[in-house]
């Protein structure tokens, strides 16, 4: 069973309110700045009639590596699983959800070519997060609603979690993950198994 992301989304990534010492308060202009700014990266890979496939793909896996803190978005998607694994498995887990998440992203990203975004309204949610909303349009598809939660980590914005329709993609991965620990005795190696035999695939 595939393990993140089973929802049918054009432009899906990602996940959080994890604290941590390196975050601040974020502006809410900069935030949607940072947003128009990667989306129109992603929007340029992607209708770039220069790149094949495989090309499309690492340019868009690029961007993203760049624009999401996948460690705190990790760290957030483990829950409470991530205090009861030892050292070895965090560093094992991290490792293999940034390859996952990247792969499954960069693969949906680039799957939907001639897709076109539109900026809308930047809100504060938190002092540690703006949420930024976009509209997103694909050929031959309704136009459908991506909201992107950006806070700042290390003095620079970063994607914490994208929200498709109303729904919290960092939370729906963190629900199968505790899944497959539960169903593998409360254990993370059942999950680092499941990720790396989704990796070999």
């Amino acid at each position: 069973m595939p393990l993140p992301f089973r929802r049918d989304l054009a432009i899906p990534a990602l996940a959080l309110l994890f604290a941590s010492p390196a975050r601040a308060q974020v502006d809410t202009a900069r935030a949607a700045a940072f947003i128009q700014a990667a989306g129109d990266e992603l929007v340029a890979a992607i209708n770039n009639p220069g790149l094949n496939a495989a090309a499309r793909h690492e340019r868009v896996a690029s961007i993203l590596r760049r624009s999401v803190d996948i460690e705190t978005v990790g760290r957030f998607v483990l829950g409470r699983f991530w205090r009861v694994a030892t050292p070895a498995e965090q560093h094992d887990y991290l490792r293999l959800f940034e390859a996952s998440l990247i792969r499954n992203l960069a693969a949906r990203f680039g799957e939907y070519q001639g897709v076109r975004f539109a900026l809308g309204r930047t809100q504060s949610r938190t002092e540690d997060d703006a949420l930024v909303s976009t509209v997103v349009a694909r050929p031959g598809s309704n136009p459908f609603n991506l909201d992107w939660r950006v806070s700042e980590v290390g003095g620079q914005p970063k994607i914490v979690d994208l929200i498709a329709e109303g729904t919290s993609l960092r939370l729906t991965q963190r629900s199968e993950y505790a899944s497959v620990i539960q169903r593998g005795g409360g254990q993370v190696s059942a999950l680092l198994t499941a990720m790396r035999a989704q990796a070999a695939r």
